[in-house]
């Protein structure tokens, strides 16, 4: 046992003093009860009483040391050693390994993906599922609190504006409402309802606008003020506000041309939010970038001292070694880039969360004794079943199609009806019920249950000898290598394909996956040894390319290969002794095979589906493969061979149900045309197949939604680097297309009818209540999911179609009537005229129904406010508070704070509405230019080509952050126009005026 297990399980029986004796090596319990005497160690002072005395108890050095990820004991003061960031995203996932930073999984109740959580629609039951994610964080700290430590790197709040995002599995929704109210459940439940104490520390991840993998340290999210305070804040803030949660994880993006490690809105904004002292943190590495991918700051003194400055406290770097953090901070002190005052405040925000977490109390505080048995207990079991089938979606049901009789026979196809598969983010299942595994087990001993994973059995022969490659028979497998000259188990691989191209290769003769053995190494191996397709680089990826010969050369493509750490070979080879290596940069050189089908997976699939009397098409994807952290999708459609899979079972069996099991929206057409019925679920966890089997039989009516638009096509999405929801149409807020499933979709098998729509008076701030009658019409209870939208029939501002503002599930019986209370409470949008929140006097729609397109009832809400008055330019006004923009980029005003808008030849500006009665006859702009010669801003009323009214020269300051102040004197300018700003060529443009 651990010194610090020790010291946590002495507390636990209530020998404290014992253990701090033990802690800083002393004899003497004596001296250990002075320590205990500290007015820190007293839980009836107040908080930031005993913060205060600790940090004034510390040196300098040793409050640095609290500034990494992990952070040393303090024996001297009985202080024990700390770790940030235990991963916790729909369970206990992993934490990092304290000498050499290896991940080590927990072996926990794994919960549905936190998009599946998010489709319950269901705050109460995803607060006990955070309930249990705390108590199992609480049971393996009590193991060795040092190591598994409280402070969990969860939720996701990152809003899914496009379903491309790699990390789409980590998020709850596109809308921030549902994701503030899922986000705020979850950390309610992480942190436990005690009035002082922690059960857990969850922190927000990623501050902020982190949507994209591709370039991701590097790309910029580019945020209007309205983006920025309608949308993307709005994840953040709720949970933020409730206290559910403790700080947020700085993102690897930049945000309007600051990398987020060095965002001020960390202080400015975030802290803002709540009374609450938040611990904040920076993503992996994050810190580093500032002087590495991103370039922003020439040295790590630097970098580090304006992220704590911007509101960082604890820095994520160097994986377990703490020294370098520790030279950063001391040089940067030295300098006089940091004062002991910035370490004492980010020391404090550190500490408080720690001694909310009762670490410096005699007993360890009301949490403390939450021990191992309560990891994957059967209550814990038993919810992680409720929640998978909460979570599940029934896209299509054609005439009662589902739920399917017990009594009929049925054939279970495709490559995940007997598999589960863990992702990223990710505990280790403790056990695993596949969907074939809950089908047979609903239906019981006798029943007629077929399965075949539908996929390719083949072997490889190396066309020059006509040697077969071979793995290993046990579980640890073999070194690949061609030799034998029949085809056995060893020579048999099960080909698994994930889509445009790439296969995984399973050995028939162990049921283990070939991967390449090690890292970064050219002459690795490959073995037949890994469990499922697995770790960061995934090394269990293939393409079988044909060679134009009826051969075919196998190209590797795990993840490292675009990062070219070990040289430009990716195609394999056979070496001398039959060993297979990779050996050419291309296909010319590579050994060519001959593919030889042993079984085909669709013939298997056809046969299976015509001996059942229902077939279920089990398809999905792989969360190593198709799309992950680092990886975004290019489409958002299913593996090729997965959709003629499920064409040839159609075809065989008309009455077919797929099953869809992937973490993000897919384009399913050809299914939703043809197929009668369809249901998503997320990869769901240990108790996926009985949770799958009790929504199949009916003994679960589904009653999950879609927490993001399904489209029709890839065509219908932006650019994926391109943030503006309201420009670009994205998100069922804005998007003008017709979705295939919409925002809020999911069937049930019985009906509900709405009835009596009632509004009440609408408040400050737009406030109001609605009251609706729901009724259960059909013959089973359920649930429903009653949405309440609303749309701004009138305003300056472009608005959305709708907007969600309320929801709640609620559950009927046959027959029942519910009167269901949704209260809003804010209908105000930010006004960048004035830089604040605005209430306009209009007429909003208030839509209530099933789905954003399935509105039952609509009703008409007056709303008194004011009206946005027309802009005054003779204010200073910020460039980036415009209406409409063509071309530009929005960026950093300086290093520390502010923002610019970056333009180039052609670009513009729109300002709407401005009132010139009194005249204005001087144009004034706060102006940069890093190149040399001068640039030209024009002046133009009513559109970019509009009349000329001034042209200002824009002169080079030779630095992007250096302004000048540029004049002209403009003409013609009366009454109420719209005013463009149109450039040249390339430069900035803080603010500017016209007076």
């Amino acid at each position: 046992m651990s010194r610090a297990a020790l010291f946590a399980r002495l507390r636990r029986m209530g020998m404290f003093t014992t253990a701090i004796a033990l802690m800083v090596g002393l004899a003497s319990p004596a001296v250990a009860d002075e320590l205990n005497s500290y007015p820190f160690r007293d839980p009836a002072l107040p908080l930031n009483t005993r913060v205060d005395d600790l940090v004034k108890r510390l040196t300098l050095a040793e409050k640095v040391s609290l500034l990494h990820q992990f952070q040393p004991a303090i024996p001297r003061l009985g202080v024990p050693e700390f770790k940030t960031g235990t991963e916790a995203l729909h369970g206990l996932g992993w934490t990092t390994e304290r000498t050499n930073g290896n991940v080590v999984t927990a072996n926990a109740t794994v919960f549905p993906q936190a998009v599946g959580l998010a489709s319950t629609w269901d705050p109460a039951l995803i607060k006990k599922i955070g309930s249990v994610v705390g108590d199992e964080a609480r049971a393996y700290h009590s193991q060795d609190p040092g190591f598994w430590g409280l402070q969990l790197w969860a939720p996701v709040v990152n809003l899914l504006r496009d379903p491309r995002w790699g990390r789409n599995e980590e998020g709850y929704s596109e809308d921030p409402l549902l994701t503030g109210a899922i986000s705020t459940a979850y950390g309610k439940g992480m942190t436990g309802d005690h009035p002082q104490y922690l059960k857990s520390a969850p922190v927000l991840k990623h501050y902020l606008a982190n949507n994209n993998e591709v370039d991701r340290t590097t790309t910029s999210s580019n945020l209007r003020p309205r983006v920025l305070r309608e949308y993307d804040e709005q994840a953040f803030k709720p949970a933020i506000a409730a206290d559910a949660a403790t700080g947020v994880m700085s993102s690897y993006n930049l945000v309007n041309g600051r990398p987020a490690t060095v965002n001020p809105d960390l202080n400015d904004v975030v802290r803002s939010w709540t009374g609450k002292t938040l611990y904040n943190v920076s993503d992996a590495a994050g810190p580093h970038n500032l002087t590495g991918s991103q370039k922003y700051y020439g040295t790590s003194e630097e970098g580090f001292s304006a992220a704590l400055k911007a509101g960082l406290d604890g820095f994520t770097v160097d994986n377990q070694d703490s020294a370098p953090t520790v030279k950063i901070i001391n040089s940067a002190l030295a300098k006089g880039l940091l004062a002991e005052s910035d370490i004492d405040k980010a020391a404090k925000h550190v500490l408080s969360v720690r001694f909310r977490l009762g670490e410096f109390d005699p007993d360890g505080g009301p949490y403390a004794k939450i021990g191992k048995d309560v990891v994957n207990s059967p209550a814990h079991r038993e919810l992680a079943r409720k929640s998978a089938g909460e979570a599940m979606v029934m896209l299509k049901n054609d005439r009662g199609t589902l739920p399917l009789d017990p009594k009929r026979s049925v054939a279970v196809i495709g490559p995940l009806e007997k598999t589960l598969y863990t992702d990223w983010y990710s505990g280790g299942l403790p056990y695993k019920v596949t969907p074939v595994d809950g089908i047979r087990a609903r239906l019981g001993a006798g029943a007629k249950v077929t399965d075949t994973e539908a996929v390719d059995r083949i072997a490889l022969r190396d066309a020059a000898t006509g040697k077969y490659l071979s793995g290993g028979a046990g579980d640890a497998g073999a070194v690949l290598k061609t030799g034998a000259t029949s085809v056995g188990a060893t020579e048999q691989f099960d080909a698994f394909d994930w889509g445009q191209g790439v296969l995984t290769l399973r050995s028939v003769a162990n049921g283990k996956y070939v991967e390449r053995q090690g890292l970064a190494n050219a002459t690795s191996p490959f073995v037949n040894q890994a469990p499922q397709p697995r770790d960061w680089f995934v090394h269990q990826q293939f393409k079988l390319e044909a060679a134009g010969d009826g051969t075919v050369v196998i190209k590797y493509a795990g993840y490292e290969i675009p990062n070219d750490w070990d040289g430009p070979n990716s195609y394999l080879t056979v070496a001398a002794d039959g060993t297979l290596t990779l050996g050419s940069p291309n296909a010319a050189g590579a050994t060519k095979f001959r593919k030889e089908q042993v079984t085909s997976g669709i013939d298997s699939a056809v046969s299976a589906a015509r001996s059942a009397e229902t077939a279920v098409v089990v398809v999905g994807s792989m969360p190593f493969i198709n799309g992950r952290e680092d990886h975004d999708r290019t489409t958002m459609a299913l593996a090729e061979s997965q959709s003629e899979l499920i064409k040839a079972v159609r075809e065989a069996n008309p009455n077919t149900v797929v099953v869809v099991e992937n973490s993000y929206p897919t384009t399913l057409n050809w299914e939703q045309q043809n197929v009668p019925a369809i249901l998503w679920t997320s990869h769901a966890g240990q108790e996926t197949g009985n949770a799958l089997a009790d929504v199949l039989y009916g003994d679960v009516n589904p009653a999950g939604r879609l927490t993001q638009t399904w489209y029709r096509s890839d065509a219908d999405l932006p650019d994926i680097l391109d943030y503006d929801i309201m420009k670009r149409g994205s998100t069922y807020q804005y998007f003008n297309g017709d979705p295939l499933y919409s925002f809020g979709h999911g069937l049930s098998y019985t009906n509900f009818r709405y009835s009596d729509l009632r509004l009440g008076k609408p408040g400050p701030q737009g406030t109001f209540e609605a009251t609706v009658n729901v009724t259960n019409t059909g013959k089973r209870a359920g649930d429903e999911v009653v949405q309440l939208y609303t749309r701004q029939l009138i305003s300056r501002d472009k608005q959305p179609k709708q907007q969600l503002r309320g929801f709640e599930r609620v559950n009927l019986q046959p027959g029942q009537t519910k009167t269901v209370r949704l209260s809003v409470p804010d209908l105000r949008h930010w006004d960048v005229t004035r830089g604040k929140w605005v209430l306009e006097t209009s007429v909003h729609e208030v839509m209530v129904g099933a789905s954003a397109s399935d509105i039952r009832l609509r009703s008409a809400l007056p709303v008194r406010g004011e009206q946005i008055p027309p802009r005054d330019l003779t204010r200073d006004t910020r460039a980036i508070d415009f209406d409409d923009y063509s071309g530009v980029e929005l960026v950093d005003e300086s290093k520390v704070r502010g923002e610019a808008v970056g333009v180039g030849a052609g670009d513009w500006l729109r300002f709407s509405d401005v009132d010139f009665r009194s005249g204005a006859k001087t144009f004034t702009a706060r102006t940069a230019r890093a190149e040399a010669g001068t640039s030209t801003v024009e002046i133009r009323l009513g559109g970019p080509r509009g009349r000329l009214v001034g042209t200002a020269q824009i002169a080079g300051t030779g630095d992007k952050y250096k302004y000048s102040t540029t004049t002209t004197t403009v003409s013609g300018l009366s009454g109420r126009q719209d005013v463009y700003l149109v450039f040249t060529s390339d430069a900035r443009i803080s603010t500017f005026s016209l007076r």
